[in-house]
Parts: structure tokens; C-alpha cells; sequence
């Protein structure tokens, strides 16, 4: 300590000097500076002195603003937009100086600033503005308003999704210089598309074509998307592209470099780290950018003068997302394609039942080539069915088709050869055992399952089915079983000793393998593209498959093996692909026509005739077995609504893998579908959030779990 600080000639026990003025210079100061700040006896702001306020609390009874006073000395910075704290939880008795107080200090982001409040009681005072960046603007609001309501979800749980945690060092940094909109692109590859120049030029005199695009097989689709976003920048516009995850986008970043190039786009992953995706987003978010490419986070980015969304592969599980409210990326860009005005496009080599519904309703227009060129850039695809299996030598001794090793041969004389095989955990459901016609409940048309070698049942709404018989074929014996992938890739292993084998799955995922013979074993989704495409392909075990005990087994079959397929060289190249599966069954005729819509479109008549989504819509209620009882006797249901169960869902082994959504370990768990017909989808989101609010809002006791539109029923 110096001897500045020291006070020798004070008496015993006074303070020192220093502190004694420091103090005094306290006590005089026009405004209280009390920490954690009460603003206690601060001038207001002299207009609008009225904060109204979204506070980070996700729970549905305080789904609602709340309006909080501006103190004078934050008034320049309380602007709409900006991210501040509160205090929150005060009751109406603490009150001092006419202003309220208590309360911990919250996280929110003010809306609007007012002139007056609603509320006739005393306010608290906003405690401070956590920085001045406005990041919350009226579109994004709205959106995330929207997207609340559709999935009986908080606003403050959407606003979690779509406004990345702060980085204050990246808000520090400023953002480039907006380059000017470039020229319009050549249509490339857009030519070989009926409608796809025509797409191009609609965007580029700023229009909004919305389209649902079959894109044909092949390396090109990365920079046709990248095409139709300088196309859409050249009308002065932005656009968003979202795809399912960090390996699409960066054939989507990569194309973007080419056709646009430097510094006209964003990417928004996982993968870029938290303080540089900020960066970026602020980069957007400022008007500096005006392309952006990532995953499912992106759906919210908030592009200025918005022209274009685009989702690509929208059957991929990784655009649902796994936290509250659980929104799904399609949705979401065609709730923003609506709101903005804008141009819309879903993509992919295959065709989801969502696409061709909107097909269908004609909301959006088909995008697909003919079949010359469907031809030339396919691979052939064959088929080896059960009955192949059980007279080929070569099967019964190795699991696999004689076919399949000829095509493996030939293949690695050019290049790599793939092979695709299902991932572990794939369960079949029933099927009969003659046809292969999935067995479904007689009531409600949800699929039999046999839990635990028990007495047949409906896995929707429980019924018994100890009769059931094919209505296809008459049949009364059921099927499944599947052919084992794990041996079948060591014998393939053995049989070419010489041969590389790479494997590519869940515990690690190659992005790109070269153009040398190898074989390369490869789960669903994990498939790498390989230097010059794939000679050949393998994808064995179908009936694990399609026997899924889900309504989309079919459909995410095909969309798989299509995925895979495509990275296959053409068929005047030498391109083939083998699938292991049924040859009669509806998917696999699809693949080797490579008639995705036509696939899309039965299923969707089908699903029409039975109710299914999503000509319907649907909510799962899950929970403790009292809870869901009391929690469906409460809600009122929108008229026409038709409850489905509850059943028991599997309990979840305490210390075993966890997915989002599952039950807690041990606890008995029961599901119960509410099905609405078209028209009702907004009301029954209603009236499921109203029924949750009120439970909450009572202390709510045992959780109840709702999903809108949940992804897997069954």
C-alpha cells in the first residue's frame, strides 16, 4: 500500500479520507448507480418512456410482452430491436418511489418502444441494454410469431432458434462493404430442365416462381442452386439456401465461390464456431451479404429484400429441429415465402409427399426434366428380390446375389464401388409374409406390431388384431425379417483382398474419397462422393429398410437409395446400381424407372384416401399414463378432431444411447395421436397450447410432451 493511502492522523476507527469522499460524491449523485441497477428515483426518457419487452422465458402461460420503463440515460440506446435485461418475477406490493422492484434479472430483446402501457400499475425500469446492436427486427418477429403459433409453441422459445448467442468481440468488428448485385448467370446445366431457364429469368426481372425441382442425378445440383441465387442477386434481391447439413453446405459454399464469387455470401454451420458464425450472421443481418447457405439453423437468417428460399433434400430428418418448438426447415421457409413475397424453391433427387402436395394444391409448380435426360444421366438399376435369394449358391453362402458380385467386379476394374447398408437400429415392421403388404389396423390404418412376441396390436390406437388377414392377398402369416448387412460387408472385405475398404458412418463420415478402385461401406447419409462418381453401387438389405415401423419407411427408402444412386456415373458411362429388395414393391419400382414424383404422388393419393399427413394434420400428447388422461379430458379439441390411443411407449434403458424426444430412463411413458382434417391444422394447435398454458399456469405437476406434426407416428 503507498503511503498516499494511509491516514495516520485520523482518529481510532474513522474512515480514511479517500473513502470518506468517495462516498460522499455517492450520496450526491443525480442518479443511483445501485447494482444490479433499480434505476430507483432515474428520470424516464421524455418520449416513449415505454419499453415493451419478450422476455427469455419459454413457458407458455407467459407467452405474452411485458412493458417495462426507460430510464432517461438508456433512452439513446433502447432502440427496438436490441437485447437487454430486466428484472422479472416482482410482485404488484414491491413498489417504491412508483417504481417496481425485485425480481431476478432476465434476458429479453425490446420490440417496441411506447408511449403509455397497458398495464395501469407501477413498472419496473428496464435494467440495462446489453448492447446497442439491434438484432431482433419487425419481419423476424413476425416470423418467429408465426412459427410459434403453428407448432403450440413460446415466442421466446423461437426467438432461442433464430437469434444466435451474442459475441461482443464480433459486434465490435465491422462488416464489408456491400458489393454490387451481379450480372444474371447463363442457365448451365438449368437446360436441361423443361421450365429451368425460365425459373432463372423470372428471378432475375424479380420475380417469385415458386417450384418444386426433381433435380436430375449427377455433381451439378450444388451449382444450380448457386445459379439461382445470382440470379435472384441480380434482380437486387437476397436469398437463403438451407441444406440438411455441414457436407452439403460446402458443395453449396464452394459453388457459391465459382458462380459468384468472393464476399457475396454467408455460411451459417455449426462447424464455423460460435464467435464466427455471429460474424457472419451479423454480416447478413447489416445488409453487407446478401446470399446465405447453411443448415437448419439458417431457416431464420435474416437476409434484407429477401427473393429466394430454397431447401434442399426436405426429407432429411436434420431439418427438424430437436428443441422447442420443434419447427421443420420446410415449414418455416414456406411460412417466410409467404410472408415476404418471395420466391420458393424445395429440391432434390427425390420427391417427399410435402412436394407433392404442394404440387398438387398448385401452389407451386413441378421443375423436372424429361426423360431423355432422366436417362442419360441415371445409372442403370437392377434388382435381386427373396427368390433370387434362395436359389443363388452365392447367396445362401455369402448373403449376397451373384448379381451383386458381378456388378462389384466389373466395377472395380474403373473406379471406386459403393455400398450402401442400413444402419443398426433399423426395425421392420409387419408385413405379410406372401405380398409384402404392410400390415396396418383395420380402424385407424396404423401399423401391427407384435411388442415382445405379444399378441398383435395397433401401434396408434392400441386395438387388437387377432384376426388380421391381408387384404391384398388373403394371406394370415406375417414377415419380419431382414438379411444381416453387417456379415455381408466382411465377406465382401474377404472376397477382394487386394481391395481398399473404406467405411464411412456414424463414428466417422468421409466427405470425399478418390477415383481409384476401392470399396467404400457406407450408411445411409454418410455416402461420400467420390472423384469422377461412383462406378457401382450396392444397396443391400432393402427389407430392413422398408420394413421401418413408420408411415415414410417407404418414402425414406427411396429417397436413400436414391440419394446413393446419384452418386453414381451415368448410364452411358458404365454407371450401375444393384438394390437388394423385393423387385414388386412400389419403391423399388421407382428406382429403377427413377420415378420419384410418380412415387410421391401414389403415396400421397393413398394417404389422402386413408387420412394420413399430410393431408391431415397431427399432434402426439406423451407422457405419464394420469397426465396425458387429464391433460386430453381438459382440451378442448377443434370439431372433427380424432384421438387415436394413448399406447405405451418403449421405456428407455437408464445408461443407454439417448435421442432428442426420448422418455426419461425407466419411466412408463404413453403416446396418444390427435388427427384433424385438412383446414384444422391452426386450431388444433391452438387448442393444444391453451390446454398446456392453463396447466402450467396451475403448477402443472407430471410433464406433458406435445409435438405439431411429429416426424415419426408410427
Amino acid at each position: 500500500m503507498s503511503s498516499a493511502n494511509e491516514n495516520p492522523e485520523g482518529a481510532a476507527g474513522e474512515p480514511p479520507e479517500q473513502l470518506a469522499l468517495i462516498r460522499e460524491t455517492v450520496r450526491k449523485a443525480k442518479v443511483p448507480r445501485a447494482k444490479p441497477r433499480t434505476w430507483r428515483g432515474a428520470k424516464l426518457a421524455a418520449e416513449l418512456p415505454v419499453a415493451r419487452v419478450v422476455v427469455n422465458k419459454g413457458v407458455l402461460h407467459l407467452d405474452q410482452f411485458f412493458d417495462y420503463a426507460v430510464p432517461e440515460e438508456l433512452d439513446a440506446v433502447a432502440r427496438p430491436g436490441v437485447r437487454v435485461r430486466v428484472r422479472f418475477g416482482a410482485g404488484a406490493h414491491q413498489v417504491r418511489d412508483g417504481r417496481r422492484e425485485g425480481g431476478r434479472l432476465i434476458d429479453g430483446f425490446l420490440v417496441e418502444r411506447r408511449a403509455e402501457s397497458d398495464y395501469p400499475g407501477a413498472l419496473a425500469a428496464l435494467a440495462d441494454v446489453v448492447s446497442p446492436e439491434p438484432v431482433l427486427s419487425t419481419e423476424l418477429l413476425g416470423l418467429a410469431r408465426s412459427v410459434a403459433d403453428r407448432y403450440a409453441g413460446s415466442l421466446a422459445d423461437v426467438l432461442q432458434l433464430a437469434v444466435p448467442p451474442r459475441s461482443a468481440r464480433a459486434e465490435g468488428k465491422p462488416s464489408p462493404e456491400p458489393l454490387p448485385p451481379p450480372a444474371a448467370p447463363e442457365p448451365g446445366t438449368w437446360g436441361r430442365y423443361d421450365q429451368g431457364p425460365a425459373f432463372l429469368e423470372s428471378l432475375a426481372r424479380g420475380g417469385a416462381p415458386r417450384a418444386v425441382w426433381n433435380a436430375l442425378p449427377g455433381p451439378h445440383w450444388a451449382e444450380e442452386l448457386a445459379r439461382a441465387v445470382a440470379a435472384t442477386l441480380a434482380s437486387g434481391r437476397g436469398a437463403l439456401v438451407v441444406v440438411p447439413d455441414g457436407r452439403a453446405a460446402s458443395r453449396v459454399d464452394e459453388a457459391f465461390g465459382r458462380v459468384l464469387g468472393e464476399g457475396r455470401h454467408a455460411v451459417l454451420t455449426a462447424e464455423t464456431g460460435p464467435e464466427k458464425r455471429y460474424a457472419q450472421w451479423l454480416a447478413v443481418r447489416r445488409g453487407s451479404v446478401r446470399a446465405v447457405v447453411g443448415t437448419r439453423a439458417a431457416m431464420f437468417a435474416p437476409v434484407r429484400d429477401l427473393g429466394l428460399v430454397v431447401i434442399w433434400d426436405d426429407g432429411d430428418g436434420s431439418h427438424s429441429e430437436p428443441h422447442a418448438p420443434q419447427p421443420h426447415a420446410r415449414d418455416v421457409l414456406l411460412l417466410r415465402a409467404a410472408h415476404d413475397g418471395c420466391g420458393f424453391l424445395l429440391g432434390g433427387t427425390s420427391c417427399t409427399v410435402e412436394a407433392a402436395q404442394l404440387v398438387e394444391s398448385g401452389w407451386a409448380r413441378p421443375l423436372i426434366a424429361g426423360r431423355d435426360q432422366v436417362r442419360a444421366a441415371a445409372p442403370l438399376v437392377r434388382t435381386v428380390g427373396d427368390t433370387d435369394l434362395a436359389r443363388d449358391e452365392a447367396a445362401r453362402a455369402a448373403r449376397l446375389p451373384s448379381l451383386a458380385w458381378q456388378a462389384v467386379r466389373e466395377g472395380l476394374k474403373t473406379g471406386p464401388v459403393l455400398v450402401q447398408v442400413p444402419r443398426r437400429g433399423y426395425v421392420p415392421r409387419l408385413a405379410c409374409e406372401r405380398c409384402r403388404t404392410p400390415a396396418r389396423c383395420r380402424h385407424c390404418a396404423g401399423p401391427l406390431e407384435a411388442p415382445e412376441q405379444r399378441e398383435l396390436r395397433c401401434g396408434w390406437c392400441a386395438r387388437g388384431a387377432a384376426d388380421w388377414h391381408c387384404v391384398e392377398c388373403g394371406s394370415t402369416r406375417l414377415r419380419a425379417q431382414v438379411v444381416g448387412a453387417r456379415r455381408t460387408a466382411e465377406e465382401l472385405g474377404r472376397a477382394f483382398p487386394a481391395v481398399p475398404v473404406r467405411t464411412s458412418g456414424r463414428d466417422h463420415v468421409l466427405d470425399w474419397v478418390p477415383g481409384r478402385p476401392a470399396l467404400v461401406v457406407s450408411t445411409p447419409g454418410a455416402e461420400p462422393v467420390a472423384e469422377g462418381g461412383y462406378a457401382a453401387a450396392l444397396l443391400l438389405d432393402g427389407w430392413a429398410m422398408l420394413g421401418r415401423p413408420d408411415l415414410r419407411a417407404g418414402e425414406e427408402a427411396l429417397r436413400r437409395w436414391i440419394d446413393a444412386a446419384s452418386l453414381v456415373r451415368g448410364q452411358g458411362e458404365g454407371g450401375t446400381v444393384v438394390v437388394v429388395a423385393e423387385p414388386t414393391l412400389r419403391p423399388v419400382q421407382a428406382l429403377v424407372r427413377w420415378d420419384p414424383v410418380g412415387h410421391a404422388q401414389r403415396e400421397l393419393a393413398e394417404r389422402a384416401e386413408l387420412g394420413f399427413p399430410p393431408v391431415s394434420r397431427m399432434a402426439a400428447v406423451s407422457g405419464p399414463p394420469e397426465a396425458v388422461a387429464t391433460f386430453l379430458a381438459a382440451a378442448e379439441l377443434p370439431a372433427g378432431a380424432e384421438l387415436l390411443g394413448p399406447v405405451e411407449l418403449p421405456v428407455s434403458r437408464p445408461g443407454g444411447p439417448r435421442r432428442p424426444g426420448d422418455t426419461p430412463p425407466g419411466e412408463q411413458w404413453e403416446r396418444a395421436l390427435i388427427r384433424v382434417p385438412p383446414g384444422n391444422g391452426a386450431a388444433l394447435a391452438a387448442a393444444l397450447k391453451k390446454a398446456q398454458a392453463s396447466r402450467l399456469a396451475r403448477g402443472g405437476g407430471d410433464p406433458v410432451r406435445i409435438r405439431v406434426d411429429p416426424p415419426d407416428i408410427g
